[in-house]
């Protein structure tokens, strides 16, 4: 039913982003619906800039973390990548199995293609979803978070950002800090 999947996706106001917690230790850390929002700000404005598929990528980045509505936000090193990416796709298509079907074909579709990550818009979305951790890694520091402490979110997002555009928003956002 389309209600269920309405729920399961603002349950992603409950579920805080474990990085910040087990690095910060934050109390009140970001939920992954507020990360999913800044993604989507982040993505309309950047695939317009670049005369993409601003639907798809909008779409793909409100997908993107939607499995996490069920099984939290699991953090590298916590399970294998492989364990990780099994747990998100069997979430996801039961998440989204009672969709009508063209909808459910539609964004199983769009699902497969981020975890594939070879498309330009998944790619794109990647390197967005890590731009968003490192804007909220600044957030962060300037409301007296250590910097050190920090500063492992920087270094994976400046490895995973190849696209030009990204790695100049990256060093301005580390810039205006």
């Amino acid at each position: 039913m389309t209600i269920d999947f309405f729920k399961t996706a603002a349950n992603l106001k409950k579920v805080k982003r474990q990085g910040w917690i087990d690095k910060l230790s934050l109390e009140h850390p970001e939920s992954v619906a507020d990360h999913s929002y800044s993604m989507a700000i982040m993505g309309m404005i950047l695939s317009d800039i670049g005369n993409c598929d601003s639907e798809k990528i909008l779409k793909m980045i409100l997908l993107h973390d939607l499995a996490e509505s069920e099984i939290g936000d699991y953090t590298p090193g916590q399970i294998t990548s492989e364990e990780k990416r099994k747990l998100e796709d069997e979430t996801f298509y039961k998440i989204s199995e009672n969709l009508p079907a063209d909808i459910k074909s539609q964004y199983q579709k769009i699902w497969d293609e981020y975890q594939e990550n070879k498309s330009y818009e998944s790619k794109l979305v990647h390197q967005i979803d890590r731009l968003e951790m490192v804007l909220q890694a600044t957030i962060y520091e300037n409301d007296g978070h250590s910097k050190e402490n920090l500063s492992s979110f920087i270094e994976s997002a400046k490895q995973d950002i190849t696209n030009p555009k990204l790695k100049e928003l990256f060093r301005k956002i580390l810039e205006n800090n």
